[in-house]
């Protein structure tokens, strides 16, 4: 097994840069000290004059120092080693998650808001997720691939985080293209493959959408769908540029639009596309029971990867800019008797600088 090292944040290594700078600039003050000294007296007569004074005392202080910072930079950059490897197979099957982004789904029937919690629910689901591969698709009027289908999953959620009601200028509710758009990412394997809706439903081309759900089964492919609301609806709330809230959406008339859960529609989608509908409520958006539903598919395996394991060093040089701390302020600039007995900075010729 080899043994592999590296930086985990590399870019505190430019910190290194000061270590000449500061060296030209002690020997800049040094220069400047010994030539405000030669104004009074000569040189030779420093010992005499300055008995307490210790040339190299100073330079093995800064030395000490820069050793110190070195030691500070290095532990930030975080040395690390690699301990352990080993090959994993893993197994699992490809899953595009189709978001809503309509402003529909601004409604709060669903606390903290429909899209907000559908984030939540997604969210944790990635963290359950081992060796299956995910991907996120938007819509409204129109629909696109936000991530790709990935293994990544810090990505995924990266992703994730930027999905808000803005993402698509124009609404509606295209459910049928986002499953047509899933189905064209999906990759040509043999792996077993899914697509899951999470809308409020208010589309107004249902058989679109389940003639696309109908031609997703006919290739293998399961359809989910989650619907987002409540029985009774609720009003879209509208947002200044600041994100502060100025009311709620209203029609031509000036009437408050209520939203509500299209539930039959989403159910006959789940049907053609031989998947399950489940109906979110405040305490449980139902994410979960629909990938245990389609955990039950059959895995293919999907790659073998070869992990390493990585063990901090930073504590080494923690601990060693510790002790050359300690160094640097156990000795003065001035001598110690106890260091005259040992001759210790002691040198022949105290005009060697």
């Amino acid at each position: 097994m080899e043994n592999v090292l590296r930086f985990e944040h590399p870019e505190y290594l430019y910190g290194l840069i000061a270590i000449p700078l500061l060296i030209i600039i002690y020997l800049l003050i040094r220069l400047r000290q010994k030539k405000q000294f030669e104004r009074f007296a000569n040189l030779g007569m420093r010992e005499y004059l300055v008995p307490t004074y210790s040339s190299r005392r100073a330079n093995f202080k800064f030395v000490v120092f820069l050793l110190m910072v070195s030691c500070l930079f290095l532990a930030l950059a975080n040395l690390q080693s690699g301990s352990k490897m080993e090959e994993v197979k893993r197994e699992g099957i490809d899953l595009y998650i189709a978001v809503d982004v309509s402003n529909s789904m601004n409604a709060e029937d669903i606390a903290p808001s429909r899209l907000e919690r559908s984030k939540q629910s997604i969210n944790k689901l990635i963290a359950d997720l081992r060796g299956d591969r995910i991907g996120v698709i938007v819509f409204a009027d129109k629909a696109f691939v936000q991530l790709p289908i990935t293994t990544d999953y810090s990505a995924a959620k990266m992703f994730l985080s930027t999905v808000n009601t803005s993402l698509v200028a124009s609404q509606g509710t295209a459910i049928a293209e986002a499953i047509n758009l899933a189905i064209k990412s999906f990759s040509d394997d043999e792996r077993s493959k899914a697509i899951v809706i999470i809308s409020d439903g208010e589309d107004h081309e249902n058989d679109a959408a389940m003639k696309a759900a109908e031609e997703a089964a006919q290739l293998g492919i399961r359809v989910y769908t989650i619907g987002m609301g409540l029985a009774d609806g609720a009003p879209i709330p509208e947002y200044n540029q600041y994100g502060h809230q100025t009311g709620y959406r209203k029609d031509s008339q000036g009437n408050t639009i209520i939203t509500k859960l299209d539930e039959q529609m989403l159910q006959k989608i789940a049907t053609a596309g031989k998947g399950l509908y489940v109906r979110a409520s405040n305490s449980n958006v139902g994410l979960e029971k629909i990938y245990s539903d389609i955990n039950q598919m059959d895995k293919s395996e999907i790659e073998t990867m070869v992990f390493t394991d990585y063990e901090d060093q930073f504590q080494w040089f923690v601990a060693a800019a510790i002790v050359l701390l300690l160094i640097e302020i156990f000795i003065s600039s001035g001598k110690k008797d106890w260091e005259r007995k040992f001759n210790i900075f002691e040198k022949k010729d105290e005009n060697i600088q």
